[in-house]
C-alpha cells in the first residue's frame, strides 16, 4: 500500500495537481482593493491567470515546485493509504465477525478521516515552501533547489520552525473529511458490486 500510495500521488502531482495549483497560488495572492474601483486585479479569472502567466513566463511554469508537490502528494498518499489499511486491518481483528466482511459504514468513515489527517501532518513543511516557491517569480540563475533552500532558510530564520506548520489546521479540515467520504463510498460500493451477481463484460457491469 506504502508503495502503490506514493506511485499514485506522484503521477496526481505531474499530470494534474501542479499546473492547477500554480494557477490557484497565483489568483489568491493577488492584492486587490475592494475600496478603490480603478485597482483592477492582474487576474479576471483562472482561464485568464493561466493565459496571462503562460504568456509572461512561459509553459514550464506551470511546474514551478512539481519537485515538491510530488514529494508531497506521493507522501500524502502513501501515508493515508498505508494507515487506512493498517487501521481497517486492526479493527477487522479486533472485531471476529467481520474478519472476512465489510465494516461498518460508521467505522470506514472515522478511520478514513483519522488517516485523512496523517497525510497533511506528514509532509506540512514540503507543502508550505511549495506554496511560497509558486507564488514568487523565479530570479534569473537561480536553480530550483537553491530558491528552495533559500526559502526554508528564511523561513526558520524570520518566523521560526513553526512557520513549517502554518494552514495546517485548515488543511486538515478540508483534506480529512474528504478522505472519510471517499473511502466510505468506495467500500459501500465495493461490498454492493461484490455481493451481487454482476460481472463485467463488454466494458460494462451486466446483471
Amino acid at each position: 500500500m506504502l508503495i502503490a500510495g506514493l506511485a499514485a500521488g506522484v503521477t496526481e502531482a505531474v499530470a494534474v495537481v501542479n499546473p492547477m495549483e500554480v494557477i490557484k497560488i497565483r489568483l489568491q495572492a493577488q492584492h486587490h482593493s475592494m475600496a478603490d474601483p480603478l485597482d483592477v486585479p492582474k487576474y479576471r479569472s483562472a482561464p485568464h491567470a493561466l493565459f496571462t502567466v503562460v504568456k509572461e513566463e512561459g509553459l514550464s511554469v506551470l511546474y514551478r515546485g512539481v519537485s515538491l508537490t510530488a514529494l508531497r502528494q506521493g507522501t500524502n498518499q502513501a501515508a493515508n493509504f498505508t494507515a487506512y489499511t493498517e487501521l481497517k486491518a486492526a479493527l477487522q481483528r479486533w472485531q471476529p465477525e467481520y474478519s472476512n466482511s465489510q465494516l461498518p459504514s460508521y467505522q470506514t468513515t472515522v478511520i478514513g478521516l483519522i488517516s485523512g489527517a496523517v497525510g497533511p501532518f506528514s509532509n506540512a513543511p514540503i507543502d508550505t515552501i511549495k506554496t511560497r516557491l509558486q507564488k514568487t517569480r523565479a530570479e534569473p540563475g537561480q536553480s530550483a533547489i537553491t530558491r528552495i533552500m533559500v526559502i526554508a532558510k528564511d523561513m526558520f530564520k524570520t518566523e521560526g520552525t513553526r512557520a513549517f506548520y502554518k494552514g495546517i489546521t485548515p488543511r486538515v479540515m478540508r483534506v480529512a473529511p474528504g478522505q472519510a467520504v471517499t473511502f466510505t463510498v468506495y467500500e459501500f460500493l465495493k461490498g454492493k458490486l461484490e455481493g451481487s451477481n454482476w460481472a463485467f463484460v463488454g466494458g460494462a457491469y451486466e446483471e
